[in-house]
């Protein structure tokens, strides 16, 4: 007799999978309207450019500049420096959304619209000059003013889509900072000034450049004439060695100069072989890891190039040589 199975040998049939849950367009993500405006000020870059102003109004004067002046330079100048990282955002907001690096930017994103941006840069800009010409001084405001047009206009709109030495010629305005501090304290621009300007006019390219290798396909699909892009990482990476070379020889200067002692020289000759030292290896055999530590140790080398530059301004005097 044929044997009928019960239901307890009857395998129940295995439950649906889940649909995955289908992520929204990027445009739909909730995102509070201060953080979307916050985002255009391009905090990390203003960050810098800030903390470059303050060493060159802390190395204006033997002593400690007036902290009303210090508070209202420092207000001043960051509002104009996001002010011209929320125009940038507008001008280039077509390249940022073709960009991974980029494409998060509200402007990119078009959550935030071009009036809305240019309102916020030109408020940004005229409530940071008037500062800087009430309570700091006309010279400043002049300045500030100047790298305004220089990066946002100049920089922006006229040199990045044109030339693959956009960075070397655009970067004049990027190394203004310390000119600005300077002059906020002084009221004029003095040779040590020129100086610290110079060395970050030279750590510019390779600065950049590093970031520019491991990202080449980005700028490649944006339609930007970068150096990698245009003339190969091979050419790239001998440039990023040469500029560091000529890099390491400007850093010298405050101390032929006589601005600074023996603690800001080991300090910049240190700091000057790491560097070489990245772009060596990164010259020599490239990979993407390589360049991105290029780039990393870039940002932390100024910092600390310009924080040895401060520390022997005011340790020098108790230091016998």
């Amino acid at each position: 007799m044929t044997q009928t199975a019960t239901h307890s040998s009857v395998t129940p049939p295995a439950p649906a999978a889940a649909a995955p849950p289908v992520p929204r367009p990027a445009s739909q993500i909730h995102i509070p309207i201060w953080r979307q405006f916050y985002a255009l000020t391009k905090p990390r870059v203003v960050q810098l450019i800030v903390f470059c102003a303050l060493i060159g109004m802390l190395l204006a004067t033997p002593g400690l500049p007036p902290p009303a002046t210090v508070v209202a330079a420092t207000a001043g100048i960051w509002l104009v420096a996001a002010a011209a990282a929320a125009f940038n955002c507008v001008v280039e907001q077509h390249i940022d959304a073709r960009m991974s690096r980029t494409a998060w930017r509200p402007t990119a994103r078009g959550q935030l619209g071009n009036g809305q941006t240019l309102l916020f840069s030109a408020l940004l800009c005229a409530l940071g000059s008037a500062l800087l010409w009430a309570f700091v001084n006309p010279l400043t405001m002049v300045l500030t003013f100047a790298t305004f047009v220089g990066y946002a206009v100049i920089y922006t709109v006229v040199l990045k889509p044109l030339t693959p030495q956009n960075i070397v010629i655009g970067g004049a305005s990027g190394a203004m900072p310390p000119v600005l501090g300077w002059a906020a304290v002084r009221g004029e621009v003095g040779p040590e000034a020129l100086m610290l300007c110079l060395i970050i006019f030279l750590w510019t390219p390779p600065h950049f450049w590093a970031l520019a290798l491991y990202r080449t396909e980005d700028y490649r699909r944006a339609g930007l004439p970068m150096l990698p892009v245009t003339h190969g990482s091979e050419f790239t990476r001998l440039q990023v060695l040469l500029y560091s070379l000529v890099l390491l020889a400007a850093t010298l200067l405050p101390w032929i100069y006589g601005m600074s002692g023996l603690l800001y020289l080991a300090s910049a000759l240190v700091l000057g072989g790491l560097f070489i030292a990245h772009a060596w290896k990164l010259w020599r055999v490239y990979s993407d890891a390589q360049a991105r530590k290029t780039f990393r140790f870039s940002i932390l080398y100024l910092s600390l190039l310009f924080a040895a530059l401060l520390l022997d301004h005011y340790l020098s005097p108790w230091i016998p040589y």
